[in-house]
């Protein structure tokens, strides 16, 4: 699952219009037009097929499609934690921030800030991934939410964040 797969999804699954997403973009950190946010909402042709011979692999996408890079999905992650719950004041104690390295796999951090943006708790976690049809016990979604590097620290799988994605659309959407 790419970065664009995961914007367009978590799109869906919040409801959110692209005047907002434009907005929430902007509270990340990144200045986008509304048609900037439409081309990373295209769906990429092949991204779950094989290509077939006399396919040109440099042509994945389609020319109208942007490629949403790791900061990108970052500032967006960010500036959905801030519209949703306001901005924060700077604290001297604050933890150090997640930051999503250029070749990093953004599950794990997708679920920290979803869980953070929508104020969920581990049990809401749990449900919104039994919804979907994933048994997730508290030690998994525990070593799923842990800094990379924890001796416990389990990363997250696109089986995962698909499926809670997936949680999130019936629990917003219905």
């Amino acid at each position: 699952m790419d970065n664009n797969d995961i914007l367009i999804r978590l799109r869906y699954a919040l409801n959110i219009r692209n005047t907002e997403m434009v907005k929430i973009f902007k509270l990340g950190g990144l200045e986008l037009t509304e048609e900037t946010v439409s081309k990373l909402l295209i769906k990429a042709k092949n991204t779950y097929h094989s290509l077939r011979e006399g396919d040109n692999p440099g042509e994945e996408g389609t020319d109208e499609q942007i490629k949403c890079k790791n900061s990108m999905l970052e500032s967006f992650l960010n500036g959905l934690i801030t519209y949703k719950r306001g901005k924060q004041d700077p604290d001297k104690e604050q933890p150090e921030a997640l930051i999503l390295k250029s070749n990093d796999n953004p599950n794990n951090i997708l679920l920290k800030k979803v869980k953070i943006a929508l104020s969920l708790t581990s049990d809401d976690m749990i449900k919104i991934f039994a919804d979907a049809g994933i048994r997730v016990t508290s030690g998994e979604l525990s070593a799923l939410l842990r800094r990379e590097g924890h001796k416990n620290y389990k990363e997250c799988g696109d089986k995962y964040a698909r499926n809670f994605l997936k949680g999130l659309t019936i629990k917003y959407r219905g």
